[in-house]
């Protein structure tokens, strides 16, 4: 998927801080898109071992309760 379709759909802050994120090498992986609530986007750092999660507000949730599937 390119990075427009992953993108769409996110609030400004949200976007803004993707951005942000990929110049210090962290990558947006994939967007949860739960029915009826506000899309989720993941970013994995650079060795794909840590992961965040981008508020609806742009805040980085550093500690998602997010289950990820191996």
């Amino acid at each position: 998927m390119d990075d427009a379709t992953l993108l769409a759909g996110l609030t400004p802050e949200q976007q803004a801080t993707i951005h942000t994120m990929e110049t210090f090498h962290w990558r947006l992986k994939f967007v949860r898109r739960p029915l009826f609530k506000i899309p989720i986007p993941v970013l994995f750092n650079r060795e794909g071992d840590r992961y965040v999660v981008v508020n609806e507000d742009g805040t980085i949730d550093e500690n998602p309760a997010l289950k990820l599937r191996d």
